[in-house]
């Protein structure tokens, strides 16, 4: 059905507008092609991927403007029809209407435009009416008045009525269109019609009013979902800024500390992009964490090879030294002294070999309890290992008073007998090598809860608390002093923790002024294994 109203025009507006609207994103893309390399030299696709944002905002206002075009086009055609179906229905009435009317114009010889202006309808009403054998006559009621039409536009009715059967339509030219309607009335036919304006004005103005809102509605939607999206996937930014400043951080050197961290308010773990936020902040506060420890065992590490370094030369200067001198006597020829230099170097060089093989062997000692080797695993007495270690210990310290405080039942544990005798052995040299004759030192085993305790305690002045964190690392020393009197090599408690460690057991200190224990805890078996 094809008229002058304007409403394809109108819908053609609204699919224009929201066509621009793609046409302009489609722009906007095309605006961000950019040439780009990869970090290995490589050549990148120019144009640039669409971002998420602009993704999820494209999907949603198309999905939308088709919801809404549809709706558009489907409400359009179900007015249409109805307005079209209520013009028929007012076609068919005013034609019954017009029957008796008409019966009586053609018994008096009336025209179409003496019947209207004898009975005047309202504006937009046609009428044909023919009588044979006169000529049929037409006319239609304006806003002005009664209008006749001519015998050409009669003509012209004629012509364009054939071929038309169910709805009839015609066209009076600078005049409308007009839905009409046949009726006979005796030797009278006619054709009885109403103007179809009234229904192409209010499709007319539906379109536009249609198209008005689509469009404003998809502006509306467009600012709204794009001011959603955004809020929505800030805390990401957040995610992506946080992750691309740390990314510059130099990390693999030096005393290194991770600041950076996705604002609190932007990792909500009650939101999904959110928790994106507060993994990340775990993230970094682990890397913190592993970047700090890694700086305090490279410390440790150059700590420990100066002090490898220094334990190692002395006994080789002193090897050197006493080799030099030996060189020396010999060279000088074969007398008493000569002989007496000689045995006293090869004693010296002796002593301070088994020194540095003692070092060495701690040092290898520590590597392979690391790597979980040395130990060999067995039912281990712990009572009678703590008496035996206070026998061997106590001609080294004749003047440290030694009490043992252990119980009738035997304690015991799964584990390397060997290992743990060094244990208990290094805790009690310790306690004698660090304390002032006259100390008391006690030796204890008990059961606790399935656990074994070891403890050994001693009255002597503590430990300094500015060392006391450090205590088991490796040459950690209570004198720190290249030239202390103590002796030792600082590897007696590191070693202990190595083998406690590796027996699943605890080891621990608490030290005040007269009061100091060593407290090891390791798992206990029951007294009868059956």
């Amino acid at each position: 059905m094809t008229d002058g109203t304007g409403s394809p025009e109108g819908h053609r507006t609204g699919s224009d507008a929201v066509a621009g609207a793609s046409a302009s994103v489609g722009e906007s893309a095309a605006s961000a092609e950019t040439a780009v390399e990869s970090p290995a030299g490589e050549r990148l696709p120019r144009r640039a991927p669409w971002t998420l944002q602009r993704k999820l905002i494209v999907t949603v206002v198309g999905i939308t403007s088709f919801i809404m075009v549809l709706v558009a086009v489907a409400t359009s055609a179900i007015l249409s029809q109805v307005l079209e179906q209520q013009l028929n229905d007012n076609v068919q009435s005013a034609a019954r209407r017009s029957s008796v009317v008409l019966a009586q114009a053609g018994a008096s010889g009336l025209t179409a435009k003496e019947i209207l202006t004898q009975q005047p309808q309202p504006p937009g009403y046609f009428l044909a009416i023919q009588t044979l054998p006169d000529a049929p006559t037409a006319a239609v009621m304006t806003t002005a008045g009664v209008v006749e039409l001519d015998q050409d536009e009669i003509d012209k009715i004629s012509e364009s009525l054939r071929g038309q059967h169910d709805q009839l339509v015609v066209t009076v030219e600078d005049r409308g269109t007009y839905r009409v309607e046949p009726v006979q009335a005796g030797a009278t036919f006619a054709l009885v019609g109403l103007s179809r304006d009234d229904v192409a004005v209010t499709l007319t103005r539906m379109w536009i009013t249609i198209g008005l809102l689509t469009a404003g509605g998809l502006l509306l939607l467009a600012v709204a979902t794009a001011w959603t999206i955004r809020r929505g996937l800030a805390p990401l930014r957040a995610v992506a800024d946080t992750a691309a400043r740390v990314s510059t951080q130099r990390l693999d050197q030096g005393e290194v500390t991770i600041a950076e961290r996705v604002p609190s308010h932007q990792a909500d773990p009650r939101t999904e992009v959110g928790r994106v936020g507060e993994a990340l902040n775990t993230l970094l506060d682990h890397v913190d964490e592993s970047l700090t420890a890694r700086q305090r065992n490279e410390e440790r590490m150059r700590a420990f090879v100066a002090d490898a370094s220094h334990e190692l030369r002395t006994p080789l200067s002193s090897i050197r030294g006493y080799s030099e001198l030996s060189l020396k006597a010999l060279s000088r020829g074969q007398g008493a002294a000569t002989i007496e230099t000689t045995e006293a170097s090869l004693e010296r060089i002796q002593a301070q070999s088994l020194r540095m093989t003692s070092l060495v062997e701690d040092l290898l000692l520590l590597a392979r309890l690391d790597e979980g080797q040395e130990l060999v695993y067995g039912t281990v007495d712990l009572t009678r290992l703590v008496i035996d270690a206070v026998g061997d210990v106590r001609p080294t310290g004749p003047d440290h008073e030694w009490v043992l405080e252990v119980g009738d039942e035997p304690v015991l544990v799964a584990g390397d007998t060997g290992r743990l005798h060094q244990v208990a052995a290094n805790l009690l040299a310790n306690a004698r090598t660090h304390t002032p004759a006259g100390t008391t030192v006690t030796a204890s085993v008990t059961r606790d809860d399935g656990t074994a305790v070891l403890r050994v305690h001693d009255d002597g002045p503590g430990i300094d608390p500015s060392i006391k964190d450090e205590l088991f690392e490796r040459f950690a020393r209570a004198d720190r002093s290249r030239a202390r009197q103590t002796g030792g090599t600082g590897l007696g408690l590191s070693i202990a923790r190595a083998i406690v460690d590796a027996h699943g057991g605890s080891i621990r200190v608490d030290s005040t002024p007269g009061d100091t224990t060593f407290e090891v805890r390791l798992p206990a078996r029951p007294v009868d294994p059956t």
